[in-house]
């Protein structure tokens, strides 16, 4: 090469072992030189292999920028133009001749090569530089080299490294030898100063690490530093939010004071604009500045080199990007740097003059930490490495020479990805096959993901606007957001946002960008593009990297066509390449299936957290147009993990666009096989998953085409059996109505096993349908022909279900209908143990249920009638039992005996049968009917006038008295349709002449008897009701006349109150009364109840010179009755005085439980209108009763023992009343015998407590019991 002149810079440390370089390398096919940034070796090597005659150099650099840069100094060096003898070639970018020796390039390229030149023939020297960085590029060429070398004798590597491992690249190579250069340093000094961190109970790692904990000791090493010589200081830290606070921090100790006022604080980071970041590298234009302090990320670890620092602080944590194959997410956890990286950190300083490092943690901490940096091999996603390994067709993955293979979970992740996008044939296979797709995939140089929806674009015709957001997300984001004008910045950027994606948000901003730069001249849109807070470079390299795209693309057919809005067709391309990136929100899965299917926003509530593939949990990035609406389904172009797990880049979807993507990766299951009768067929549920995400919650489907056979079997069962379908055959009828008539018989018999059941029509049909009917359409059509030929095929007989040998019942034994009083009541049997009504069961229309007696209907039907007997004989007490056993044979022979009708009580007539037959001496009431089953009971049906069954019960007493209002109620109904209107309401007189005392009428084939009678109302008018029983009318009548005579009689109240002593007056007005004219009120109805008794003694008069006679007998004497009821009642208050005198005047706590009863006792006496209760012949014992009470205290006192004797007989007999549904004070409307009772006790009372007063009549407790029944 007579014409280049070849020259090494003196002063680099790799120029002054340029001879042992030059030896090596002729001597070795591969050699690795060590040597720390700054020792030349990046620019001198190439220069190196040129003196040697090495005519095709391949240089490679892990970064765009460097390639360039490098390309650009080593022309510069050789005074060459740029593109001659030394080029550079990056992604779109392509600087190279024909005269290109040396050909500088990102390890991208050259890997890209390999698939156009399996033995990379066009190169005679390859040096792999900054091999260091182990990105997935350097480690995928080291080891195809290692596979390449072998057959390329011919071929040199130079592998390049700083000092780290170099060691791990000679033994790839086998052995190659090293040659280490060292860099230009002065000593550093490092210095440990530890920070004591605050305890967190939260695991956020973002918390625990923040800056927020290292402030203090920045703020401390700065002060430190103050005192050394001028220079500027390097500050790393792990993230934006970190250097946020350090820079808040920093700025308030420089305004009170604390540090150097004369300093000037710069962030570094990568979201910065490019603007923000050349302030790093340019003289501070503040005067009088004396130091800067730069607040960084790792960005300034080994990619930039910063002038003047002198010092470095390092917080010792950063940032790593971290796969997770379990949860198939790229991560960004804060995590303690290497050692290596705390030297790279440390290399910062030293370049120019001696330097300090404070490091922000203990020595032992530094030496506690790992020697290396993960390589990226071990930490990222694999796919794209397996995609082109798989196009070299270099076999198994696992078994390729990596310098460190990687993660077994990493390669499969890889593989998986790559089903996902349906670039391989067999994921698990030990040999990767591509698919059609995935060769497609493979010769896109960009992310597998985003050349598929690229692929899918094209398709879908819409490879414009997909190729525009693919350059988009592939670049880092052209939106700035400076520090300082934060909120402007999103106010501009908030005309792009879409809401329900954040992908055409972007889109919406290239319109934007395209439509104003071809109204803008350049300068313009460079001043628009500031304005609007867009960083110009970053749009041009957007610009350029479509551009690029489009001729990439051009050989596989995906051309830009014109623009379209379809937002659906868009997201679906972008879904093709995010299959496993789809998020459900977490309500239940139905209504999320429903939300997601209506396209709408579901409603902020609740934490919006997703569900995403395999099981994993995020949330929408607060920074996305979404994250204020979030949508039922979302997919998501970047998960990252920090504080928790976010959606970065977003848009909202349907689950059913990615079934059809993702074809035999959906997994499906189906649930529910069930007949629809409005189908009439066989459906069940589809459930469709994606990667453990339900796309398909719950979809109907027609199970016919997974099992005919099933849904032909479910087709006759709910189909023909069980009637659910809507075909209208005349068989069907046929055989439903013989079905109910056999089942109806075998009740009536109660012989279940003669009814037909489920499975003998299931037989019946089963083996006449043919295999291909399997729904009401299948079988119509068969139907439809196969009637023609054998019209009764699918027609039942009572043979085909039960055989010719089960009879027809006996319809004597077992009748339909009973005849009660020429009236025919309809019969219902039914064969169930556990139901009411088991057994016979009686239809009673309500008008006529008060009417029944229900003796009759306790004989049963005559085929029960000697399971009743012998039921009836079992019940009997042992004693008697066993003179009349076996029971079935003595209930056939009084069978014989007992009358063919019912007629009687039967318990009674078959008691007596039973004494006959056997001699012994035996009773109703030996007959214990409460162990008769239902079934050997007549059970009651009350039915309303529509037919409507309004209960169920086989105790007639219970029914009637449950229905009395609504009886009264229908009989008066049937009676007023027949007769005139009877009943009336608000009678203040009889304006009548007389009151029926029953009305009949006819009610169908029955007769209706209805029993007219005087109602009194709280209000103290009178109403005539029509009641069902004349016990009603009794009821009720008697207290409706007395009524009607008071409201008759004019009161004289005010005259007797006239001429009461004042001591008599104060005596009423003490007791239970409104007013004084309540209490002669009270005292009327008792004097109208006692005239009403001489006239009829059990009140019941219905005409109406009755009523006039007694109204006239209660006018005469009503005033001298109110005047002799006033003294009485007078002695009778100042007896109750008397009486809680004594009870008040006993202390002693023995006798409490006493007291307390007389003290109820004395208000029971004289409960509210106690003159009518009690009457007027009874009322002078209520003196007496009172009295009773102050001698039973008095004697109690004396002899408590003989006391308590009597109690025991007295609530002996109390006990008794109750029993037998008594109250204290007595009910209004109590039956006859328990008003007698209550008396009776009191009397009782009186014999034992106050024996001197005497009793109106003999009693004892054998007494009241007689009484009670």
């Amino acid at each position: 090469m007579p014409d280049l002149q070849i020259t090494y810079p003196e002063d680099l440390p790799v120029s002054q072992r340029r001879d042992e370089i030059l030896e090596a390398i002729r001597n070795h096919q591969v050699v690795v030189i060590a040597g720390a940034t700054g020792s030349g070796k990046t620019t001198q090597l190439p220069k190196m292999c040129l003196e040697l005659g090495r005519t095709s150099i391949a240089h490679t650099q892990p970064r765009r920028i460097a390639a360039r840069a490098v390309a650009e100094r080593i022309s510069e060096e050789l005074k060459v133009e740029l593109g001659g003898l030394v080029g550079y070639q990056v992604r779109f970018t392509d600087k190279v001749s024909a005269e290109t020796k040396v050909k500088v390039m990102t390890d991208g390229i050259l890997l890209n090569a390999m698939q156009r030149h399996r033995n990379l023939e066009q190169y005679d020297t390859i040096i792999i530089d900054e091999a260091h960085e182990r990105s997935l590029n350097i480690d995928f060429l080291l080891g195809y080299l290692k596979q390449l070398l072998p057959k390329r004798p011919d071929l040199k590597v130079i592998v390049t490294s700083a000092t780290i491992d170099p060691e791990s690249f000679s033994k790839h190579f086998n052995d190659a030898p090293i040659i280490e250069v060292s860099g230009r340093t002065f000593p550093i000094e490092v210095r440990y100063r530890p920070t004591a961190r605050e305890a967190h109970d939260d695991t956020d790692p973002d918390e625990e690490t923040t800056a927020s904990d290292y402030i203090d000791g920045i703020i401390k090493a700065l002060k430190e530093l103050e005192g050394e010589a001028e220079g500027d200081t390097l500050v790393f830290l792990s993230g934006e939010s970190e250097i946020r606070d350090a820079q808040d921090a920093i700025a308030g100790s420089i305004t009170n004071g604390s540090l150097n006022k004369n300093t000037e604080v710069l962030p570094l980071y990568g979201r910065l604009s490019a603007a923000e970041q050349h302030l790093v590298f340019q003289p501070s234009k503040i005067a009088g500045l004396r130091r800067r302090i730069i607040l960084a990320t790792n960005v300034a670890e080994t990619s930039l080199t910063i002038p003047n620092i002198k010092y470095v602080i390092d917080a010792g944590t950063a940032r790593v990007s971290r796969y997770s194959p379990k949860a198939k997410v790229q991560r960004l956890p804060i995590e303690a740097i290497s050692q290596a990286s705390a030297n790279q950190r440390a290399g910062r300083t030293g370049r120019t003059s001696p330097g300090i490092v404070i490091r922000l943690y203990a020595e032992d901490d530094f030496e506690s930490r790992p020697e290396f940096t993960d390589p990226e091999i071990l930490r990222t996603n694999l796919a794209s490495v397996i995609l082109q390994a798989a196009n070299l067709g270099l076999g198994d993955i696992t078994q390729f020479p990596f310098i460190q293979p990687p993660d077994q979970r990493g390669v499969k992740d890889g593989l998986g990805l790559l089903a996902e996008l349906g670039a391989v044939e067999d994921a698990k296979g030990k040999t990767v096959r591509l698919t059609p797709v995935g060769k497609n995939l493979a010769r896109l140089p960009i992310e597998p993901r985003f050349a598929r929806m690229l692929l899918e674009a094209k398709k879908q015709d819409l490879v414009r606007e997909v190729l525009i957001i693919v350059a988009g997300l592939t670049i880092q984001d052209p939106r700035e957001r400076p520090l300082a004008k934060r909120p402007q910045a999103d106010q501009m950027h908030l005309r792009f946002a879409d809401p329900t994606s954040d992908f055409l948000s972007l889109l919406n901003l290239w319109n934007f960008i395209e439509e104003q730069q071809q109204k803008l001249s350049s300068s313009a849109f460079r001043r628009l593009c500031k304005n609007e807070f867009l960083n110009y470079l970053r749009v041009r390299e957007w610009q350029d990297l479509i551009r690029q795209l489009r001729s990439v693309a051009k050989p596989l057919g995906i051309i830009p066509g014109n623009p379209k809005i379809d937002p659906d067709g868009i997201h679906k391309c972008l879904l093709s390449g995010m299959l496993s990136q789809i998020g459900l929100r977490q309500l239940s899965e139905k209504k999320g299936a429903d939300l997601a299917k209506s396209g709408k926003p579901g409603a902020n509530k609740g934490p919006g957290e997703y569900l995403g593939s395999n099981g994993k949990k995020f949330v929408i990035f607060p920074g996305s147009t979404m994250a204020k609406k979030p949508t039922a389904a979302i997919m998501t172009a970047e998960l990252v993990e920090t504080s928790r797990l976010f959606a970065r880049m977003n848009a909202a979807i349907d689950p059913a666009w990615a079934e059809v993507l993702a074809g035999d990766l959906c997994k499906r299951s189906y649930s529910e096989p069930h007949w629809e009768k409005t189908q009439g067929s066989v459906v069940a549920y589809e459930r469709v998953m994606l990667f453990g995400v339900p796309i398909v919650v719950s979809r109907r489907m027609q199970y016919s085409r997974l099992d005919p056979e099933l849904c032909r079997e479910l087709f006759v069962r709910h189909a023909l059996v069980q009637g659910e379908w809507d075909s209208k055959q005349q068989f069907d009828r046929a055989n439903r109505s013989l079905m109910k008539q056999l089942e109806a018989e075998a009740d009536r018999a109660r012989k279940p096993q003669h009814s037909p059941d489920e499975d003998d029509a299931y037989r019946f049909y089963i083996s006449r349908i043919p295999a291909e009917v399997f729904s009401t359409r299948t079988f119509e059509g068969w139907w439809r022909k196969a009637k023609n030929e054998t019209p009764n095929l699918l027609t039942m007989t009572r043979g085909d279900l039960l055989g010719e040998q089960i009879a027809a019942p006996d319809e004597h034994e077992h009748p339909t209908e009973w005849s009660y009083n020429g009236q025919k009541l309809k019969l219902r049997y039914r064969f169930d143990p556990s139901a009411t009504d088991d057994g016979v069961s009686v239809d009673v229309p309500l008008p006529i249920l008060a009417s029944l007696d229900a003796d009759p209907f306790e004989w049963l039907v005559p085929g029960m009638r000697l399971e009743l007997i012998t039921e009836l004989i079992r019940s009997l007490p042992k004693a008697l039992r066993k003179n009349v056993v076996p029971a079935a044979d003595w209930a056939a022979k009084a069978l014989a005996q007992l009358p063919e009708e019912p007629n009687g009580n039967i318990l009674i007539v078959l008691a007596k049968t039973l004494q006959q037959l056997s001699g012994t001496k035996m009773s109703a009431e030996d007959f214990d009917v409460s162990r008769l089953p239902n079934s050997l009971r007549m059970t009651y049906r009350p039915l309303d006038a529509a037919g409507r069954p309004l209960g169920l019960s086989v105790d007639l007493a219970a029914l009637q008295a449950k229905f009395s209002e609504s009886g009264r109620g229908a009989v008066a109904k049937v009676v007023e349709k027949v007769h005139s209107p009877i009943e009336r309401d608000g009678l203040s007189s009889w304006d009548f002449d007389k009151l029926e005392q029953s009305v009949e009428s006819k009610h169908g084939g029955n007769v209706v008897r209805a029993f007219p009678a005087l109602v009194a109302q709280p209000n103290g008018s009178v109403d005539i009701r029509l009641f069902s029983t004349e016990s009603e009318q009794l009821r009720h009548h008697r207290r409706g006349v007395v009524a009607l005579v008071k409201a008759a009689i004019a009161t004289p109240a005010k005259y007797v109150e006239s001429h009461l002593s004042q001591n008599e007056k104060l005596a009423i007005s003490g007791l239970d009364y409104k007013n004084f004219g309540a209490f002669i009120d009270d005292v009327i109805l008792a004097v109208a109840d006692s005239e009403l008794q001489k006239v009829e003694a059990d009140g019941l008069i219905f005409s109406r010179a009755e009523f006039e006679s007694v109204r006239d007998a209660v006018s005469a004497i009503i005033v001298e009755s109110a005047f002799a009821t006033a003294t009485l009642v007078t002695k009778i208050a100042g007896a109750a005085r008397d009486a809680n005198k004594a009870i008040s005047s006993v202390n002693g706590f023995d006798f409490l439980s006493v007291l307390s009863a007389e003290k109820q006792h004395v208000v029971e006496l004289l409960e509210p209108n106690f003159v009518s209760r009690a009457g007027l012949e009874r009322l002078p014992r209520i003196l007496v009763y009172l009295q009773a009470i102050k001698q039973r205290i008095e004697k109690m006192v004396e002899n408590p023992n003989r006391d308590r004797t009597a109690s025991l007989e007295l609530d002996q007999a109390v006990g008794l009343y109750i029993f037998a549904g008594g109250k204290f004070p007595l009910a209004p409307d109590s039956p006859t015998k328990v008003e007698s009772a209550r008396w009776l006790i009191e009397e009782l009372r009186v014999s034992l407590f106050a024996q001197s007063l005497g009793t109106a009549e003999s009693v004892s407790v054998q007494r009241i019991k007689k009484a009670l029944g």
